[in-house]
C-alpha cells in the first residue's frame, strides 16, 4: 500500500504537508502549486486512504455488517442487498456482507467475524418474510431486521417487512374492479411463511370492501410457492362446473401452475380466467403469455430503509417517528399491471 511517506519523498515535502493536502486542510498552510503536485503524485502512485488506520483514530469504522440467510442467491430478493449497498454508499459507509447460504450453524461465526471488524451496526436479512432469531451481540450494537421480525416481540430492534395485507388487498381489488366476484385464492400450507395468513387477510378484506361473501371452497392451498405445487389446486378449482372467473395466487410461480393447467383444460387467460400473482419475480411474470399482473415485493426499498436506519442508529440519532424506541416499517406493495386481467365473460360472474 502506498503511504503518505512515499508521496512526501517523491515530492520532497514533509509527511505532515501531504496529510494536510489529502485531508483537505491545506488552505493557507501549503502553497497551491505544492498542493497540486502532491495530489498529482498521489494519483500517479495509486494512493488510497487507509480507512482502518483512520478508524482507529476516529473510533469509527463507517462499516455496517449484514448477515443474510441465502438472499444473495435469490434473483428477485437480491434487490434487497443492492438497495442496502446503495444507501450505505451514499453516506460513505461500507456494507460488509456475509451470506450463510441457508445454514443456521454459520450465523454465529459470521456475526462474530463482523464484530471483529468493528462494525457500527448489524443488519439481519431474511430470505423471506419470517420470524428471525437474533444473534447474541453487545447491547450497544444497533440491529435492524430486513424482511423479517424478531422472534421475540419484546426485542427492541428496528425492522422492516412488506405490507402483505395491503398488497393482497390491492391484488384482489384489481380483480373486483374488473368485475369479478367469484375470485379464488391459492394460498400455501407451509406455516413457516408468515405471509400466508397476512395475504389471506388482505384477500378477505378486499371481498368485504366490495360486499362479496368469502366462499371457503374457493380458497385452496399449495404445498409450497412453486409451479408444480400450484398445479394440483389449479386442477381442483378449474375442473369445477362453477369454476372461478379469477384467481389471486400467493406467488408468481403458483400463478405459472395455473397458466399451465388452464392451457391443459383449453381455457384462455384472461378471456376465461384472470390471474394475479405476488412477488413480481420478473423472469416469471414477464415471460408468461400473457404477461402476469402481480404485486411488487419492495425488496430494494426495504434494503435502502434498513441501511439508512442502521446508520441513523449507529450515529446515536433518534428516529423521527419513534424517537429512541424501535421503528417498525410496513413497506407498500403496489400492483404491477400487465395483461393477465380482463372483465369476466358475459354471464360468467
Amino acid at each position: 500500500m502506498v503511504t503518505l511517506r512515499d508521496i512526501a519523498e517523491q515530492v520532497g515535502v514533509s509527511v505532515s504537508a501531504v496529510s494536510l493536502v489529502l485531508n483537505d486542510r491545506a488552505r493557507g498552510r501549503i502553497r497551491s502549486d505544492v498542493a497540486l503536485r502532491i495530489q498529482e503524485v498521489a494519483a500517479e502512485l495509486g494512493y488510497v486512504p487507509n480507512l482502518l488506520a483512520r478508524g482507529l483514530k476516529t473510533r469509527q469504522s463507517l462499516t455496517i455488517g449484514l448477515v443474510s440467510d441465502g438472499v444473495a442467491s435469490i434473483p428477485f430478493a437480491g434487490q434487497m442487498l443492492a438497495g442496502a449497498q446503495l444507501a450505505a454508499a451514499e453516506q460513505e459507509y461500507l456494507l460488509m456482507l456475509i451470506d450463510t447460504a441457508g445454514h443456521p450453524e454459520v450465523e454465529g461465526p459470521a456475526t462474530r467475524a463482523l464484530l471483529q471488524r468493528n462494525i457500527e451496526a448489524l443488519i439481519i436479512a431474511a430470505e423471506f418474510h419470517r420470524d428471525v432469531e437474533l444473534p447474541l451481540v453487545p447491547n450497544s450494537l444497533p440491529i435492524v431486521v430486513l424482511d423479517g421480525r424478531p422472534k421475540d416481540p419484546r426485542a427492541g430492534v428496528d425492522w422492516v417487512v412488506p405490507d402483505e395485507v395491503g398488497g393482497a388487498q390491492a391484488a384482489t381489488e384489481r380483480l373486483l374492479a374488473a368485475g369479478h366476484r367469484r375470485i379464488a385464492f391459492c394460498n400455501i400450507g407451509d406455516p413457516t411463511f408468515v405471509a400466508r395468513e397476512l395475504r389471506r387477510t388482505g384477500y378477505e378484506k378486499a371481498l368485504g370492501a366490495y360486499g362479496v361473501s368469502v366462499d371457503p371452497s374457493l380458497i385452496v392451498e399449495a404445498a409450497d410457492p412453486t409451479a408444480p405445487a400450484g398445479r394440483g389446486p389449479a386442477l381442483e378449482l378449474l375442473r369445477r362446473p362453477d369454476r372461478p372467473t379469477a384467481v389471486f395466487c400467493f406467488s408468481d410461480r403458483i400463478a405459472m401452475g395455473f397458466y399451465q393447467v388452464a392451457d391443459q383444460l383449453g381455457l384462455e387467460i384472461p378471456r376465461d380466467l384472470s390471474v394475479v400473482g405476488f412477488d413480481n419475480q420478473q423472469f416469471v411474470a414477464e415471460s408468461l403469455l400473457p404477461s402476469l399482473t402481480t404485486v411488487q415485493l419492495p425488496h430494494r426499498a426495504m434494503g435502502e430503509w434498513a441501511a439508512e436506519q442502521a446508520i441513523v442508529r449507529s450515529r446515536g440519532d433518534t428516529d423521527p417517528e419513534t424517537g429512541t424506541g424501535p421503528a417498525h416499517r410496513l413497506m407498500p406493495c403496489p400492483v404491477v399491471e400487465r395483461t393477465s386481467v380482463a372483465p369476466p365473460a358475459p354471464g360468467a360472474v
